[in-house]
């Protein structure tokens, strides 16, 4: 537990715990004046001051929290080495990290971010040469830390201070490099409010003084340092002591490309080294960018997807799972592939929502290098990969970003600003530029160094309001007096401006429960920048509607049809998501109301439904068998169910309307355009029959969807239809494929000329019971 001393300076709240008041809040986020407290820093004099252990053997290496060296004790003396700094050319340094990176092929078409920062630098004039804290003689150096070599530049700190440094994972946290001949790793962290900070690792005994770095001299923030013979692999924290309450603790690196596996929290020495082998995919994912294509996404959470019971019950690993999900996914044709937070978290009950190491892969599963070869073999298979991002609350982990400095400099001083009170969470300060910087540098990483292909933004709302979940006096109006959050507002939009310029073929989504208006608009429009929304109004309304008992749904045709009226008011993606099956809700054939047969038919129904109504699609695994039980991130898929005719029949039923979804122009040529739909009917809410159609570019790419949903049958049932022709059943969830009772319309339609529902034309069709049933145009 972190040591605290002289709180009376501050106050705790006491519902949230969190600390407020003159201390906790003093300069937050602002660099103390470099003569600190008491003695006069030799430091801040421009003195580098480097202790080193003598004539000790060393202590054994030992984990957690180690007693303080003490170098007055008999037997342990050290020596104090000072060495003032001269003016001259930085050592030349090489990076062990490039030099591996340039055997690796990278797509061509990526516009990486460092282009563009070197554009900018242009335009304001600073230099995009690294500048160290500090110079270093020539003469040979004794200490242990080198303070001469740096991966930031001047116009680095400037982007870094303005909130536009999209590439912070180049820059901070831990790098293998070379200095004058000597390998080791550069080690960069950004705590401003610090006194102090060390490294502590395997390579060092987890002494927490004998590796000091230094803070830049330009009031970044930012301390660094080069510390030789440190290899991949080894493990390290930073030691932080603040500048006030006598606070120390030892942080993880936020930065940091990997992290031990749970419950361990230290980070790893790494590097990325991944052979890509999806070039194919990437270019194909540009030659599609801006083009109407369909969008079925199969949720999924890593660590309950398929477990292996002979060994202790354990969730499969990114390699194993490399070896079974791509070949699962493309055969029930789904188009991409969603994961539920894969960033480090140490408490799996999260469900990886609680992160604490944002750019390291949550190492329960494998290395960062597994990670990337399971995204490398669902490309090679043509899925694409949506990963959940969670920039709008962090954990009070100690190890982690909350208080990180001795201050609160990730989130807002202020609980009721920095505290989620649904979630026990910091909320991050979005009004910082250096928090900014760290978060959409974030979220392009793992776009850049992952390949991934778009980004689902969790929990969108709780960042737009100031109010959100909270009581009148829980909340601070903004500056105009409202509730809306403008400082996370614009981050919002300067994160899709940023995505969307370094990676134009990517996708943002958000997860936003409310009629914020334009969240899918652009941003030059006012609008938000995100690429979809969660229509998460048609979900409440669908499930409410499917789980009443069909003799009452004559009484709630509304339910069902009211999502057509703001359908097109964003690009929406229909979520059937792992919320809707958790926290005793129920799985999704638990909700259907009736026996077995019914409860089936009405599950068939609702996908069906679901696929002919306008937006992308989300289906939570599970989903697509029937999953009897409720989702649990402890155990596997049921996956023996699919050995029972009904739940194996569901299962086919989602194989087939992704295909049909696929190779159906109707269903997405426009399927965030109004002009992709048209009413036939749905006014019949005695029969519980509703009737549209769905248009495609060409006339000739029409689909007529007719859903009943009541267990009743309806022999000869007359629909009107805008043109005359050919019209031929496509698609029945009542087939006896996917355990219905196999009631068709066979062979061709013929549409006379008999005017109904506001058409020339009309149709007599057979319904089956609770069933929707497509007629495809043949002009």
């Amino acid at each position: 537990m972190a040591k605290k001393k002289e709180q009376e300076n501050t106050q705790q709240n006491p519902l949230t715990g969190m600390e407020t008041g003159t201390g906790a809040a003093m300069n937050e986020g602002a660099v103390p004046d470099q003569k600190g407290r008491g003695k006069k820093s030799r430091k801040a004099e421009g003195i580098a001051t480097v202790e080193v252990q003598s004539g000790a053997a060393a202590s054994p290496a030992k984990r957690g929290r180690p007693r303080k060296t003490d170098t007055s004790e008999p037997g342990a003396a050290a020596q104090e080495v000072m060495v003032k700094p001269t003016r001259g050319r930085a050592a030349q340094l090489t990076s062990a990290e490039t030099a591996a990176g340039q055997s690796e092929p990278k797509p061509k078409e990526r516009r990486t971010p460092r282009s563009v920062a070197q554009q900018q630098a242009q335009e304001v004039a600073f230099s995009t040469t690294p500048a160290p804290a500090m110079e270093q003689p020539q003469q040979e150096q004794t200490g242990p830390v080198y303070y001469d070599i740096s991966r930031l530049s001047e116009f680095d700190i400037y982007l870094f201070r303005e909130g536009r440094h999209f590439n912070l994972y180049e820059k901070l946290g831990s790098h293998l490099m070379e200095r004058q001949g000597t390998k080791g790793a550069y080690f960069a962290v950004w705590a401003p409010n610090a006194e102090q900070v060390s490294v502590m690792g395997d390579f060092n005994s987890w002494n927490r003084e004998s590796h000091q770095l230094q803070a830049r001299a330009d009031g970044s923030g930012i301390w660094e340092g080069f510390i030789p013979d440190v290899q991949a692999g080894m493990l390290y924290k930073y030691h932080i002591r603040s500048r006030y309450h006598m606070y120390h603790v030892e942080k993880s690196d936020p930065f940091a490309l990997r992290r031990e596996k749970p419950p361990q929290t230290a980070s790893v020495v790494h590097e990325l080294h991944h052979t890509w082998q999806d070039d194919s995919w990437l270019q194909q994912r540009k030659a599609k960018n801006g083009q109407p294509q369909p969008y079925s996404v199969y949720e999924l959470h890593v660590g309950s997807w398929r477990r292996k019971p002979e060994d202790n019950n354990r969730p499969l690993t990114y390699r194993e799972l490399a070896e079974e999900l791509p070949a699962y996914v493309k055969d029930l044709g789904f188009t991409h592939v969603e994961f539920m937070p894969v960033m480090f978290h140490p408490f799996s009950g999260s469900w990886g929502y609680q992160i604490t190491g944002y750019f390291a892969a949550a190492s329960l599963y494998g290395s960062p290098e597994d990670l990337m070869c399971l995204i490398d073999a669902l490309h090679r298979e043509g899925i694409g990969v949506i990963m959940d991002w969670v920039p709008s609350h962090f954990p009070s982990d100690e190890h982690g970003l909350a208080y990180f400095d001795g201050t609160h400099l990730f989130e807002h001083a202020d609980p009721r600003k920095g505290y989620h009170p649904d979630w026990n969470s910091y909320i991050f300060n979005y009004g910082r530029n250096e928090v900014r910087s760290f978060l959409i540098s974030n979220a392009l990483f793992w776009l850049d160094k992952y390949h991934v292909d778009g980004l689902r933004v969790d929990a969108v709302a709780s960042m737009l309001y100031l109010d959100y979940s909270r009581k009148h006096d829980e909340w601070i109006p903004n500056e105009y007096g409202g509730r809306e959050n403008l400082e996370a507002i614009s981050f919002l939009k300067d994160f899709n401006e940023a995505v969307h310029t370094q990676f134009p073929d990517t996708l943002t989504i958000a997860e936003e429960s409310t009629a914020w208006p334009q969240v899918t608009g652009k941003v030059a429009d006012g609008g938000l920048g995100f690429d979809m929304k969660w229509m998460m109004g048609w979900m409440h309304d669908t499930l409410t509607y499917f789980s009443k008992d069909p003799i009452y749904r004559r009484h709630h045709q509304g339910d069902i049809t009211f999502s057509i009226i703001y359908a097109f008011s964003e690009r929406f993606m229909l979520p059937l998501s792992h919320d809707e099956v958790v926290h005793g809700k129920g799985s999704l054939i638990r909700k259907m109301p009736g026996d077995e047969w019914q409860a089936f038919a009405n599950l068939r129904a609702l996908y069906a439904y679901m696929y002919a109504h306008p937006g992308a699609k989300l289906l939570f695994m599970g989903g697509e068998m029937a999953q009897s039980t409720e989702w649990n991130h402890d155990s596997s898929l049921d996956w023996h169910l699919l050995a029972y005719g009904y739940h194996a029949g569901v299962q086919e039923l989602v194989r087939s309307l992704n295909r049909l979804y696929r190779n159906e122009p109707a269903l997405y040529d426009k399927g965030f355009d109004p002009q992709g739909f048209e009413w036939i009917d749905f006014n019949d809410a005695h029969n519980s029959v509703i009737s549209f159609l769905r248009k495609g570019n060409r006339a000739e790419d029409q689909l007529l969807v007719v859903c009943n949903f009541t267990p009743g049958v309806h022999e000869h049932y007359r629909l009107g239809v805008p043109t005359g022709g050919n019209w031929v059943e496509v698609f029945n969830s009542d087939d006896s494929h996917f355990g219905g009772s196999n009631f068709h319309n066979h062979g061709v339609l013929q549409a006379v000329p008999d005017s109904f529902h506001g058409h020339a034309y009309s149709l007599v069709l057979r319904l089956p019971p609770m069933a929707v049933v497509y007629f495809k145009y043949q002009p």
